[in-house]
This record gives C-alpha cells, structure tokens and sequence, in this order.
C-alpha cells in the first residue's frame, strides 16, 4: 500500500512539473460540422471566415478543399476517400490554401495531386511547398518564344513546329493516337535537357501502367515526373491533378530549366468539374457545364510561357490533349481549348484508319508559334512541303474516279506517295534532326522517287546507322543549325542516293551497303 502511494505522488510530482513548462496561449480554432456528405462533395456549417479554395480537414485528416461559399454552408470538395466521413463529423479550417511537394526528390517518381507516391517508394521528401495554383507569369516577366521543342516526328517538326514555351493542343477522336504524339514528344526529350511532367486525369489504370513503362524503357525517365488521377480516384483529386502538376513542373521553370507538360486529358478534365458543380448545386449552362469552366482551363494554361532572362530564362511547354467526338472540333470544349492554346494538332479517324500513322490533318493542324522557332536548316528544307502534301491530296482523291491523268500529275502523285510514306513513323522511335534533315532533302532532291513505294520504309529504318557511317556531320545537327552548305548538302546527296539504290536493288531484305 506504501508503495502505491509513493507511486502515485511520484506520478503527480512529475505531471506538475510538465504542467508548469506548458506555454498557455490562447489559440482560435474554427470547427465546423459536416451536414450532408457523397459523391465526393460535402456540405459544411459553422466556419464563417472560410476563404474561397481553402484548406479543410476533417475527422481521421481526409483534406478538401472549400470551392463555394454560401449564406450557411460551405460546399467542399473531398481530396481522398469519403466512406469515413459522416455527416456530423467535425472539420477544421486551415487558413492555408492547397500546396504539393516540388523539387528533384520527385523525378522518376509517379505521385498523385497531393505529391503522396503511388510507385511503393518511399515518402517524397521535400522541404519546399508550393501552392497547387499560382498566378501565371506576368506579361513583362516573359520572352518571346524563339528555341524549337523537337518531338522527333518529321509530319510535326516539318509542318507544325513547336517552341519551348508554347501552348499546342493534341485533339482527335478516342483512339487515334493523341497520348502517342505526346509520349513520344516525351521519348524524344532523352537526347535533350528538358525535364517532362505528364499529367493524366481520369485515365484507366492499365493505360497509365503502359505510358510509365514506355517512358521508362525509351526514354529518360530521371528527368520525368507522373502526377495521376486515375479513374477511380475521388473527383477532387482528379480536377486538381493537372493545377499540381503545372505548379511541380513550373519549379523547375523557375529555376531556369525548360519543361514539358502534358495533360492527358481536358475532356474528362471538363467532365469531372461538371460532375462537381452540379453536385454542389451550380447553374448549369452550355452541355451543362457551369459558366466557368473556359477559365478552370484558361488559368492552367496561361501558366505556360518562356519566361525573361532576368527571371531564369526557363520555359514552361504545355501540350493538353483533348477528345472530339466524331470529329466534331465545333463542340463547347474543343473550341474553348482551341482558343486558349497557340494552335492544334489534328488527328483524322480516317488517316488513322488507312494506317497513316501518325494521323496527322495538315489542313486542320496548324502551330500559330512555333514556325518562328523552328530549326533554321529543318526550315528551308520543309517550306514547300505542306503545300506539296495538300496539292498531292487533291489529285489523289480526283484520279480516285478513274479519271487519265497526264505525265506530270503521275510524278506528282507518286512524289505525294513518296511523302505520305516518308511521314508516316512508328511509335516509340522519334528521329534525330539530322535524320529529319535527310528524309526532307531525299524528298526535296527526287531521291526517293524511282525506290519503290514499299522500300521507303526501309530507307527510313536505315537512315539513322547509315548517316553515322556515311555522313556524320549530317547526323551530328543540333536545332541552331543554319541551311546546308553547298558541299554537305552534295555529300549529304550522295549518300542517300547511294542507301536508296542500296535498298532498289536489295529489298530492303538484305545485302550490305557498298
């Protein structure tokens, strides 16, 4: 019995003390209560100095985030899981808006909205918290657009060029090869400085697993990043997806580096925050989306932009993919993203589907920047091409009916077969610039004229080991590279000439190059 007593006042002894080192401050705290709550939307009472996007946590640390502001409630979207949340459950105001983790701790990593790893890594560790949205730079705080972004596919680089700080927009119908275009835009960036931050929403999980694996297997995924909000995460998670990811990738645009974004994709981007609205009671409009769902898009995109270089000279390039619905571009959200973005890559079912890969539109595609920062010596080899290529189209489809045609229109016709097979690419194996360099002399000079139409393939396969061998300072261009001189455009020549007669009298099967 002593020695419980002594027990007990040892134990009181040292309560007293920790009580007399506590720091009393008085502290305000806001707590609210949860009254209705599903479909990843909440509707809370009692936090009357919430601001707009703030911060909320709720019982067992769920986060959302408060997005409409009524009289007596607050409409909240949930950032995660809602089955433990009930209606009556306590949440408390933050003050602070919604920050993700930034740095290098998060290449070669795929996280969600939140930076959490969905890779079975370990924890992102990272001292530096951004805001999910930011204000997008300021009009004196930019530069003009003048360095290309290669995507190594000649029917892009030659026609619709890109620059480092653009905004270009990757439209079709489902399945005809958009998230291809970017991924290998992505690929491509290995032989490059650029740091890729690819952003899917709303995707299969399957889907995504094949894009990581390709990135990681062809290109350089130390300088990538994979932000996902994949199908069956909570909407909220979905629609702040590609805010996280901009803001991620714009840290390293503030730092000087040149990134690339790609968000995959705004429909369902546009879909989820319909769903959101009209759960949280807004006025519907146009298709039932709320009245402001062109500025959810517009305040992501102008973030992209290459910046001055007193502020870093960094870029940030924005690719956003969208889909149409039986090629419909008129619809409300591809003519809202057509007119916020510097141009768009069009891609036709039908080209898709005569194997012309990739199905590139050249008469609905257009980059309204990137002519200007296109590589000086792809330029004036590729002026002529579109027109080429349309003019081929034409008389394509009018000897279609049978019509004779005349000796000249054949050549034109077969040149125009030349360079339908010279534009068509496989996935996964962008071209170099001195590869595209060749493919556009060979076609501009009627070296590929007389190989037959089912070798261009091969020359094309070929062309990469062949420059090395035969003509490395061709293979050797990089994007400043001013026109051909006149003797390396004869070399140049010449050893094309030779691959293609190579390949006339071989196949394309076998034989070695003399």
């Amino acid at each position: 019995m002593a020695t419980l007593s002594e027990d007990l006042q040892e134990w009181v002894d040292r309560s007293r003390g920790r009580i007399g080192t506590l720091a009393l401050e008085p502290r305000l705290e806001q707590i609210g209560k949860v009254i209705q709550v599903g479909d990843g939307v909440a509707a809370v009472a009692g936090l009357p100095e919430t601001r707009l996007d703030e911060l909320l946590v709720f019982e067992g640390g769920l986060r959302g985030l408060a997005v409409d502001l009524g009289e007596e409630t607050i409409g909240c979207v949930l950032l995660g899981d809602t089955s433990a949340i009930l209606a009556g459950s306590t949440v408390r105001g933050t003050g602070e808006v919604a920050r993700v983790p930034v740095g290098d701790a998060l290449l070669g990593r795929v996280v969600d909205a939140l930076g959490v790893p969905l890779d079975g890594g370990d924890p992102i560790t990272s001292e530096t918290l951004l805001p999910a949205e930011q204000p997008a730079p300021a009009i004196v705080d930019r530069a003009l657009v003048k360095q290309p972004l290669s995507t190594g596919l000649l029917a892009v680089d030659a026609m619709i060029p890109l620059g480092r700080g653009q905004r270009e927009l990757i439209i079709g119908d489902r399945g005809t090869g958009k998230t291809a275009i970017a991924v290998d835009t992505i690929i491509n960036q290995r032989a490059s400085d650029v740091v890729c931050v690819y952003a899917a929403i709303g995707q299969k999980a399957s889907s995504i697993a094949q894009v990581i694996e390709a990135i990681r297997r062809y290109g350089a995924p130390e300088r990538c990043l994979f932000v996902i909000g994949e199908a069956d995460a909570a909407p909220g998670l979905q629609w702040l997806t590609p805010y996280a990811a901009c803001t991620m990738g714009e840290y390293f645009m503030s730092r000087g580096r040149d990134v690339l974004l790609v968000i995959d994709d705004l429909t369902k981007h546009a879909a989820v925050y319909r769903q959101m609205s009209l759960l949280l009671r807004r006025p519907p409009g146009r298709e039932a989306y709320p009245g402001d769902i062109f500025y959810i898009h517009s305040r992501l995109l102008e973030r992209a932009a290459k910046l001055a270089p007193e502020r870093g000279g960094g870029s940030l390039t924005a690719l956003p993919i969208a889909e149409t619905q039986a090629g419909n571009i008129s619809a409300y959200i591809p003519t809202n993203l057509i007119s916020i973005t510097d141009g768009q890559i069009y891609l036709d079912p039908r080209l898709f589907y005569e194997d012309q890969k990739p199905a590139v539109d050249v008469g609905k595609s257009v980059s309204r920047v990137g002519g200007k920062t296109q590589a000086p010596v792809l330029k004036a080899l590729s002026e002529s091409l579109r027109l080429d290529y349309a003019q081929f189209l034409e008389l394509e489809v009018f000897t279609r009916f049978g019509t004779m045609v005349d000796e000249r229109t054949r050549k034109v016709i077969e040149h125009g077969r030349r360079i339908r097979a010279v534009l068509a690419q496989k996935q996964f194996a962008p071209l170099s610039l001195g590869e595209e360099v060749a493919l556009l002399l060979a076609l501009s000079e009627g070296i590929l004229d007389d190989l037959p139409i089912d070798r261009v393939g091969a020359f094309r396969e070929r062309l990469g080991p062949w420059l090395i061998e035969h003509c490395p300072e061709a293979a050797a261009l990089g994007d400043q590279a001013e026109q051909l001189s006149d003797d390396l455009r004869a070399r140049l020549g010449t050893s094309l000439d030779a691959l293609a007669r190579t390949l006339d009298s071989s196949g394309g099967s076998k034989g070695t190059p003399p």
